[in-house]
Order: structure tokens, then sequence, then C-alpha cells
């Protein structure tokens, strides 16, 4: 089932202003409102959160807005300008979230995100993800996500949450009870089926279409069709004229799983030979598939490092082959380079001096496009003696840093996400416990290792000045080893709790 999100940037106008001026942007604090002159007149167009916390309101007059707030901010806006930068932002998108995206003037944009919300995270973490990234940069946007354009444009825009998933086939019930402006009329039409009475999107579908369309054309209809995704409303995806690209247009449409996969290997030919002569590699695919009902199908690959060999990105695409659906038919298949990199090529080293180093990004590749790159990862030494510190998660094919994990104290290899209370008996100070109770098991101690003594790091945090931690190394009556510590040193209350967890286990 299709899925789209809807982008809104509520004050685009404003924040693409203080991002585009920098340091000479206007303090923080200060109201801020765009203008621009309808007739005679100067109103205000776009304002920011302060300007509307102290009374100020789109479509005020200028110096009304003046007069209400000494000292207010006024710029000239430029819709021009605007648009551009939504179609930046648009590019942005299509690099790390779909490869169908466009901008929705005037203040925001649609993107579909059909089956590529698990490389993600999901919904949910896709769009808190969206959110975040705009907020680090200065821009307030809410997300909403639904099965077609018009109805994530009506939930980004009309329920005041941040984040809004509209499930699988309930868009018409969250619909119903939102007002007209929801189905993106004209003002004209909204203003005459107020007048007749007419006030939540529930109310007009509950009215046969034919006196609708007699007074005000084809256009109501239309829209609610649009919205309840009766017809198609294409998204059409945005392009950069510096992305390479392949394309072949059918004469007849085709369908079948193997004049697909064999036009996709023709297609990755032709584009791997233009990133060879550019020198360059291929980081992300896009392969797009219009087909003949005017909707878009898609496919997009990932590799850890550039690549432009034919055989292994042909192999990547035909493994998501079973996700698309070809409908009635393909007119159109376009392939997208949207991320490419230099190719650096290898030394190679003679095996009589050193062997050959393993290539494993082919088998990393797989997996990410399989699950998602967020979910590879491996684990590399942190400088710290706090043992939750002291690893961190890169990326599987990340350059060494150098470090090791120091110490003669042997680790577990594997560490509890967080450390786990248990209940335990032990003799203080030095001992280690006699037995211990975790996740319902008590387990009596046979042999034991330690104390180990871990300080708190009180040069990057103020409440670690005093704090220890003491590790034991046990090993139950059946074998079975584990890593806990007792929080303090058994004598002195600020030193810590005293209370044990259980951190690791052994084998």
């Amino acid at each position: 089932m299709t899925r789209v999100v809807s982008l809104f940037l509520p004050r685009w106008p404003t924040d693409r202003l203080r991002r585009k001026s920098g340091d000479a942007s206007p303090p923080a604090d200060a109201p801020l409102v765009m203008a621009g002159r309808t007739g005679r007149r100067r109103l205000i167009t776009a304002l920011d959160a302060n300007a509307e916390q102290l009374g100020v309101r789109i479509g005020m007059a200028v110096t009304k807005a003046q007069a209400l707030v000494p000292g207010l901010i006024i710029a000239d806006c430029d819709p021009v300008a605007e648009a551009e930068g939504l179609t930046k932002l648009a590019l942005w998108a299509l690099q790390r979230i779909s490869p169908v995206v466009m901008a929705d003037p005037p203040d925001g944009l649609v993107i579909d995100t059909t089956g590529a919300d698990h490389l993600h995270g999901g919904e949910s973490t896709m769009l808190a993800d969206m959110i975040k990234r705009f907020a680090a940069s200065g821009v307030e946007a809410r997300a909403a996500v639904a099965d077609t354009w018009g109805a994530a444009h009506a939930a980004a825009r009309f329920v005041a949450r941040p984040a809004i998933i509209v499930p699988p086939g309930e868009g018409e019930a969250m619909l119903r009870t939102l007002p007209l402006q929801t189905l993106r009329l004209d003002p004209g039409t909204v203003s005459g089926l107020i007048t007749l009475g007419f006030e939540t999107v529930g109310e007009l579908l509950e009215q046969p279409r034919a006196p609708l369309a007699l007074r005000f054309g084809p256009e109501i209809g239309r829209r609610l069709d649009q919205t309840l995704g009766r017809i198609a409303e294409p998204v059409d995806p945005v392009r950069s004229p510096e992305l390479i690209e392949a394309r072949k247009v059918f004469g007849e449409p085709i369908g079948a799983a193997e004049t697909i996969a064999r036009y996709i290997a023709k297609l990755v030919d032709a584009l791997c030979a233009e990133l060879e002569k550019a020198g360059l590699g291929a980081r992300r695919l896009d392969l797009l598939f219009h087909r003949v009902d005017n909707t878009m199908q898609y496919v997009r690959i990932g590799m850890a490092q550039p690549v432009w060999d034919p055989k292994r990105l042909t192999r990547l695409f035909r493994d998501k082959l079973e996700t698309v659906d070809p409908g009635f038919g393909i007119e159109i298949m376009v392939l997208i380079a949207i991320q490419t990199e230099p190719v650096r090529e290898k030394q190679r080293i003679s095996s009589l001096v050193e062997e050959p180093e393993a290539d494993v990004s082919d088998l990393v590749d797989v997996l990410a496009n399989r699950v998602g790159d967020r979910m590879l990862c491996r684990f590399t030494p942190v400088q710290s003696d706090v043992p939750e510190r002291s690893v961190a998660r890169i990326p599987p094919l990340a350059p060494e840093t150098g470090l090791t994990w120091e110490g003669d104290w042997p680790r577990p290899p594997r560490l509890l996400p967080r450390p786990e209370p248990v209940e335990t008996m032990a003799l203080l100070p030095d001992h280690p416990p006699v037995w211990f109770t975790w996740r319902g098991v008590r387990r009596r101690v046979r042999r034991a290792d330690g104390p180990e003594r871990i300080r708190g790091e009180w040069w990057k945090r103020d409440a670690e000045l005093t704090t220890v931690r003491d590790y034991f190394r046990v090993e139950d009556e059946a074998g079975e080893r584990y890593w806990l510590f007792r929080s303090g040193d058994g004598e002195h209350e600020d030193s810590g709790s005293q209370r044990w967890f259980l951190h690791g286990i052994f084998g």
C-alpha cells in the first residue's frame, strides 16, 4: 500500500531568512515578520513564534503590527527565494529519505516512502528523525504519513501534533472532522461552501456530487477522490541536472519479472559506463518504474563503498525486484546515481609479501539493503575506564581508529545494554557475593575473582567525583560466568548506592 509523508514547515519564510543571514541574523528572541504588498496595502505574510506570541497575525497591516509590537523586525518577502529553498530541501530529502520527493509550495515537501520506512527504523522513527534534523538546522517542521498525499497534507497542517501517523485505511475517518481548507481548494470555493453551511470534510462527503459540480465545477470531486485514494495523485520527483542517469522508454508496457530484470542489467551497464568515464563510483542508486496508471514504483540500493561494478549492482537490484508491482505495465524505467564518490584504485600487493585483505563490502551491501544500513555496525574502542562508555558503534567499513582496549582484567564478550540490578549477599567491603538472584533465578557462586575497582570519570561529570564500582568475575554451580559490580566501596555512602548489578556475561 502506498504511504506518503507530508512535511509541513509552518515558519519556513522566517526560518529560511535566519539560516541565510548567518551571523547577521536577528537575535533568536527578537520578533521577526515578512511583509508583502496586496494592492497599495503592506501586509504581514509570515511571522516567527516570537511575533505570534505578541499578537501579530498573518494578514495584519504592517503599520498595525508596528504599533502593537515596538521593535518588530520587518523583512520583505521573497517568494522566488523561498521556492528555491524548498527545492534544495527536496534534493536533500532525495538523498537521505526516499527517491520520490517533491517540493510542495509554499511551505512543505511531499515524500513517497512506500516500502522505505523500515530502512529508517519504522514510520515513527522516520518522522521523528526528520523533525529532529530540521530542528537542528533551525527550521520548525511537522510531519504526517498517510495513504495519500491529500490525507498526509491535511494531517500535517490541521492536526496539532509534531508527528502524525494515520494508519492504513483510516484516512477518511481522520478527514471527516477536519475543516474544508484541508482539501486544498481555492479560497473562493471554500468561501462559497461555508456560505452554504458546510464546515467539515465529513459534511461534504455526505452530499451528492452533482449539485456541487454544477455550482463549483469538478474540482471538489477531484480533490475528494485524490485525498481518499480513489484516483491517483502522482508525486513528480525533483531532480538535479548534475545527477548521472540512464533511461529506457518502452514502446509497449512491460510487466514480466524476467523482462524487467533484463532491462535492469542494461540500464546498470549504461550507468556504470558513465560513472567509469567520470571516475566515480555509486554510493546510492534509485531505480524508478513509471507505470501506465500514472503511478510510480521505486527501488533504492546503497553501497558501503563507491562501486561501478555492473554485476554487483545488478544483483543488488534483482534481490529487491520482488518488491516491485508492475501493475498494468511499466512504460519508463529510470536509473539514477543519487550519491557518487571518486573511486580510488587499491594498490595490488604481491601475495609473497602480504596476504590480500578480504573484501567484505559486497556482503555488507547485501545485508544493508535487506535490513537497513543503520542495523549494521561494528564496535570500536573508546578511551574510557567506564565499561559502557569504552565502546562505540561505527559503520561496518569505517577505517580503524587505532585504539585498543587496555588493561589486565578480562572483559565479557557480552555487555548488557545497561546494568541490571540483582539481589545478593556478600561480606563487606571486599568479598564477592555468596549468591545472587537475577531475573528471578537464584544462583550460588562457586568461584569468584576480584574486586577490580573502577572510579568515576570526575573530569567529565562532577557527580562522579567520589563514585566507584567494584567488579567481580563470578562462576555459578552450573559453570556459567558473570560480571557483577557493587556500586560503591562498601564503606562510604558518597561512593555509591552499595547496590549490586549484573553488567555482562562471559562465554
